[in-house]
């Protein structure tokens, strides 16, 4: 049974907002990547939540839609997709602005690699069947993923993609402590 279909309806809308800010991207000649998230710079604080729906191009948000479909459908059938997002988009955002290179960084992927961390690491701290279903099925199906945490090249902000796995981690460990307080209270 699919859970949470309305949190899937949400992610599809945010997929589809990543398409229309890239075409407008696009016909402006990439003066929307101005936006991102520059390290350690207080007036670009508001890259933390504007790299995420900023990419390099169209291959960049390519490569990015299918992982962030479904990771992210996954994420909705385990728990709330809209606070694994915010808490991956803030806490990764704050990590990538304290330790990031001092350079424009933008897309998606930490978004992803936070879902990434998040499914990996839910079935273990949940351990719940469905958890570590799930967290089989992440590793079995987007196991690569680890490569990207291992990607240096300049052009990419591997600084995001650490931060965004670490983030989803402390998301899964924040939630599943939050969950065993609360039915411990009953």
């Amino acid at each position: 049974m699919i859970k949470n279909m309305n949190h899937f309806k949400w992610l599809l809308g945010f997929v589809a907002l990543l398409w229309a800010i890239e075409i407008i991207n696009q016909v402006t000649g990439g003066s929307l990547r101005t936006y991102g998230l520059i390290p350690r710079h207080i007036d670009r604080l508001y890259g933390i939540f504007t790299a995420p729906i900023l990419h390099g191009g169209l291959a960049h948000l390519l490569g990015n839609t299918i992982p962030l479909l479904v990771l992210g459908f996954l994420v909705s059938q385990t728990r709330s997709l809209l606070f694994v997002s915010l808490f991956v988009v803030i806490a990764g955002g704050l990590m990538v602005w304290f330790f990031g290179r001092a350079n424009i960084h933008i897309g998606a992927s930490g978004l992803i690699m936070g879902y990434w961390g998040f499914l990996l690491s839910y079935g273990w701290f949940t351990r719940s069947i469905r958890g570590i279903l799930i967290s089989i099925f992440t590793l079995l199906f987007y196991g690569g993923l680890i490569f990207t945490l291992l990607d240096f090249r300049e052009h990419i902000s591997f600084e995001g993609h650490i931060a965004g796995f670490i983030s989803g981690v402390l998301c899964a460990w924040t939630l599943t402590k939050f969950m065993k307080q609360k039915t411990s209270t009953y």
